[in-house]
């Protein structure tokens, strides 16, 4: 007996399994995103850099 081929998008079934293949959830935007909160603490962290420089060039 042959098994009938399942799209690749699918997720063949399995004996004596009775549930279904759970859909993936949504991608949550740039919170989920390292690059963003990356790019965050170093922007921070220039601005603070600065505002020493800043006070150090003034005195």
């Amino acid at each position: 007996m042959t098994h009938p081929l399942v799209p690749p998008t699918e997720t063949p079934p399995a004996e004596g399994s009775i549930a279904e293949a759970h859909q993936e959830r949504a991608d949550g935007g740039m919170w989920e995103h390292p690059m963003f909160w990356l790019g965050l603490i170093i922007i921070g962290s220039v601005v603070v850099a600065g505002f020493f420089l800043a006070r150090i060039g003034g005195l």
